[in-house]
């Protein structure tokens, strides 16, 4: 398999928005699609955590994919998220999605159960062989429960090179990130999961970021991004402490209960979420308001 770099600069988990009365806002979302795109962001991630994942059925799971798809287009990767708990039910839903008009699959360490890292491995090792499309891993431990190691990284980086093309870090952790960084193979790509450190992990060599904030700053974001893989440090850096307020504040209150209501504020929908997610407080929202007039 070809490992051309489309998952190089920023990436958007895309939000799910909701109608008042909780059904998907279909013609929002595409309209969203739209206007990322046309804000010069790089590839669209689907059915990520920020999209409120857990709590959509199978059937809207699979009528987001359609959409966001024929929104795009084809104009920029798309990426769908892949993961779970359970190998077989993953490796399932991978075959129901099929690849076309999918251009990557993003699967998180398995949460709850907490395997071992030669559990993770042989996890990500069948999903890998269970698709033709290439697959990012996803390691955040502070949703899942589990680390995936560096070293559990680059051996599946390395065995299983032709299908496991990177992964989106959001360990935190800059000594893991970086041995990662150092020892990788050459075209795997290293991606922050995590907006606040996009930057510095893009001068240690990291490909870029799947963003949060992307979804209501996505031209000025992806900017930022532009401009550190193009080694713009001074330039990049003044854009990335302009939005490091913003990414400390959509998170006060849950992902994407921030999010949405900046995106609201910003006049990019309602802020509708499902529950066990409810509406942003009176003082974030008063916040974030406080920040976009800054912008």
């Amino acid at each position: 398999m070809s490992k051309e770099p489309i998952f190089t600069g920023t990436g958007v988990a895309m939000v799910t928005p909701f109608e008042s009365d909780g059904k998907i806002d279909f013609k929002r979302l595409e309209k969203h699609t739209d206007q990322l795109i046309n804000h010069g962001i790089d590839y669209l991630v689907a059915l990520g955590t920020t999209a409120e994942t857990p709590v959509l059925s199978k059937e809207e799971k699979l009528s987001i994919i359609d959409a966001v798809k024929s929104a795009n287009a084809g104009r920029v990767p798309v990426v769908v998220g892949a993961g779970g708990n359970s190998t077989q039910e993953v490796i399932s839903w991978i075959r129901t999605i099929g690849s076309d008009g999918i251009d990557g699959l993003l699967s998180v360490v398995p949460y709850y159960n907490k395997p071992s890292q030669t559990g993770i491995k042989q996890h990500f090792s069948a999903i890998a062989s269970a698709s033709d499309l290439p697959v990012l891993l996803y390691n955040v431990p502070g949703r899942t429960g589990t680390n995936m190691t560096a070293d559990t990284t680059l051996e599946l980086a390395n065995e299983e090179s032709d299908k496991i093309v990177g992964v989106k870090e959001a360990s935190g952790d800059f000594t893991q990130i970086m041995n990662i960084i150092s020892e990788k193979p050459t075209a795997f790509h290293v991606i922050s999961g995590d907006d606040a450190i996009a930057y510095p992990m893009i001068t240690l060599g990291g490909s870029g970021v799947i963003s949060v904030i992307g979804n209501a700053l996505p031209g000025y974001f992806s900017d930022m991004v532009n401009k550190a893989l193009e080694g713009k440090y001074a330039e990049a850096r003044k854009i990335h402490y302009k939005t490091l307020p913003f990414v400390d504040k959509i998170f006060k209150e849950g992902n994407p209960t921030g999010i949405k209501a900046l995106m609201e504020i910003l006049g990019f929908g309602a802020a509708n979420l499902r529950l066990p997610l409810i509406p942003a407080s009176k003082a974030l929202t008063a916040d974030l308001k406080d920040l976009a007039e800054s912008l």
